[in-house]
C-alpha cells in the first residue's frame, strides 16, 4: 500500500484561493483601500504611501511624511456541488462538503514615506501578497486531493524614488518576503486495502495468521474485519521560508493633469522546507491493524520541500484629471502565471517518489477601469470595475486546491478628510467569479511504481462570490 502524499507545493503555490484572494492564480489582490476603490486601476495616481506597492515612483509626488495604516476585510461564499469524485478502485468517493470558506479573513497593510529633498523620497511598504485558508473537512468527496489548506505570506518592500525633473521620475525597491504553509490530505487507506485483498492477499493473509497464532482466533476474526472496514488516515504538511525580489517603477507626467506609469515585480524564488507527519490512529478501533497499515504504508514522517517562484507581473497604468471635479484612469497588468507547469514535490531523505502536479497554467492579464468625483473639498468618491483572467487552462487541469476562474470585480470607495493632516479611506467590492468546474485527476496511484498519489479523482463545480471591505488611515506631517 503507497499512500499519497499531496504536497506541500500546494499550501505554498496555489495559495492564493478563489474563496479567499480576489486576484487571480495565487496572489492576493488588495493591497490598499483607496486603490480598492477603483478596482486598482490607480497605479498612476499616486495619491498616497501605497503607491509603493503600485509603482515606487509615484513616491516623488508625495509631500512631508506619510503614514499609511489600514486592511481588507474578505467575506467568501463558496459552494461545491460534486458530480462524481471517485478514488483509484472506481468507487464514488461519497461524502458531504461543508462550508469549507472561512466566514472572513482580514489582510493588513502600512505604508510610510517621507520626501527628502525635491529629488528623493524613501518609504516602506508591509502587505499580504499571498494568503489562503480553506478547510473542506475530513469527509467531503474530494478528501484525497485535499481536506485543509491555509498559507500566510507577508512582504516588507523598502523603496526609494528620484525626480529626475517635472516629467519622469523611476522608483526602486526591494522585497523581503515570507511564507507559511500548512496542508492536510486524507489517505485512501479502504480503497488500498481492497486493491491488496485482490491483488496481491499475501501480506494481509499472514498478518491474520500471525494475530490467529500468538493471540487467537477471535482476535484473528476481530483484526480481520477491522481490516476489511478500515477508514482513510490523514498526512499534515507544514513549512516555510524567506525569499527576495525587487520591483521598479516610471512615472511619466507630460502635464499637470496627466500621468502614464510602468511598473514591474520581480518574481521570488522560494524553498519551503517543513515536514510532513503521517497520523494511521483513526484507521480502525484495533491498534494492531493500525500499526500493520503504517508500516505498509511504508511511510514514515520525514520532511517536505517545494522549490517555486512565484510568477513576475508587468503593469501599464494612466491617470487624467479632467475637470476640477473628475478623473479618469485604468490600469492592464500581465502576470507571468506560466511559470507554473508539473511541480514535482520532494520528501528528503526518504527515498519515496515525488508527488507531480499537473498545472501547465497560462499567462493572465488583468484590466481595470476607474474613475474619482470630488463631492465636495474633504469627501472624494470613487469607483471601478476589472476583469480578472484565471491561469488554469481546462477542467482537468483545475485542482480543487485551487478552484479558480475568470472575474469581475465591482468596486466603490471614498476619501474622508478629516482635517487638514489626516484622512479615511473607505472601500466596498463584489466579485462575481464564473463557474468553475474540476475534472482533475492524479495520475499517480498507491499502485504507481516511482511516484506518490492516491489516483483519484476529483470531478464538480465550484461556485464563489465575494465582498470586501476595506479601511485605512492616512496621516501627513
Amino acid at each position: 500500500m503507497k499512500p499519497s502524499y499531496l504536497p506541500l507545493l500546494i499550501a505554498a503555490a496555489l495559495a492564493g484561493l478563489s474563496t479567499t484572494a480576489q486576484a487571480s492564480g495565487y496572489r492576493f489582490g488588495s493591497q490598499s483601500v483607496s486603490g480598492q476603490g477603483s478596482a486598482d486601476a490607480n497605479g498612476a495616481e499616486a495619491s498616497d504611501a501605497s503607491t509603493i506597492f503600485y509603482n515606487p515612483a509615484g513616491m516623488s509626488r508625495l509631500e512631508g511624511t506619510q503614514l499609511l495604516g489600514g486592511g481588507t476585510l474578505v467575506l467568501p461564499h463558496s459552494t461545491f456541488q460534486d458530480t462524481g469524485s471517485r478514488t483509484f478502485t472506481n468507487r464514488v468517493s461519497g461524502g458531504t462538503t461543508k462550508d469549507y470558506a472561512p466566514d472572513a479573513v482580514f489582510a493588513p497593510a502600512l505604508y510610510a514615506s517621507k520626501k527628502i529633498n525635491e529629488q528623493w523620497t524613501i518609504g516602506a511598504g508591509l502587505f499580504v501578497p499571498y494568503g489562503a485558508k480553506l478547510d473542506y473537512g475530513n469527509d467531503w468527496s474530494g478528501r484525497y486531493a485535499i481536506t485543509n489548506i491555509k498559507l500566510e505570506a507577508i512582504a516588507l518592500n523598502p523603496s526609494v524614488s528620484f525626480k529626475a525633473n517635472e516629467h519622469h521620475s523611476f522608483g526602486f525597491g526591494v522585497t523581503a518576503e515570507h511564507m507559511k504553509a500548512e496542508l492536510g490530505q486524507a489517505v485512501d487507506v479502504p480503497g488500498s486495502v481492497a486493491f491488496l485483498a485482490q491483488h496481491a492477499p499475501a501480506a494481509s493473509t499472514a498478518f491474520i495468521n500471525n494475530i490467529a497464532r500468538t493471540q487467537g482466533l477471535a482476535a484473528a476474526q476481530a483484526a480481520g474485519a477491522a481490516l476489511r472496514g478500515a477508514r482513510d488516515g490523514h498526512a499534515e504538511m507544514d513549512g516555510d521560508d524567506w525569499g527576495f525580489g525587487f520591483n521598479l517603477g516610471y512615472l511619466y507626467q507630460p502635464t499637470e493633469s496627466t500621468r502614464v506609469g510602468i511598473a514591474y515585480r520581480s518574481s521570488i524564488s522560494h524553498k519551503l522546507k517543513g515536514d510532513t507527519v503521517w497520523d494511521f490512529s483513526q484507521v480502525s478501533n484495533n491498534a494492531a491493524v493500525n500499526g500493520f497499515i503504517a508500516a505498509a504504508s511504508r511511510k514514515v514522517n520525514s520532511g517536505a520541500l517545494v522549490e517555486l517562484r512565484t510568477p513576475e507581473t508587468l503593469s501599464i497604468n494612466g491617470f487624467h484629471q479632467m475637470d476640477d471635479k473628475w478623473a479618469l484612469m485604468g490600469d492592464v497588468t500581465w502576470t507571468r502565471t506560466s511559470r507554473l507547469q508539473n511541480l514535482d514535490i520532494q520528501f528528503p531523505p526518504t527515498a519515496e517518489g515525488d508527488e507531480r502536479i499537473r498545472q501547465q497554467w497560462k499567462d493572465t492579464y488583468r484590466v481595470s477601469l476607474g474613475t474619482n468625483y470630488k463631492y465636495s473639498e474633504n469627501l472624494l468618491l470613487r469607483a471601478g470595475i476589472a476583469h480578472d483572467q484565471a491561469p488554469v487552462r481546462s477542467a482537468e487541469l483545475r485542482h480543487p486546491a485551487l478552484p479558480d476562474s475568470d472575474r469581475m470585480q465591482y468596486s466603490i470607495g471614498a476619501n474622508w478628510k478629516l482635517n487638514a493632516n489626516s484622512s479615511l479611506d473607505l472601500a466596498y467590492s463584489f466579485i462575481d467569479f464564473k463557474d468553475a468546474a474540476v475534472n482533475y485527476t492524479n495520475l499517480c496511484s498507491p499502485v504507481t511504481v516511482g511516484c506518490t498519489g492516491n489516483g483519484e479523482t476529483t470531478r464538480g463545480l465550484f461556485k464563489t462570490r465575494m465582498q470586501l471591505l476595506g479601511v485605512a488611515y492616512n496621516y501627513k506631517f
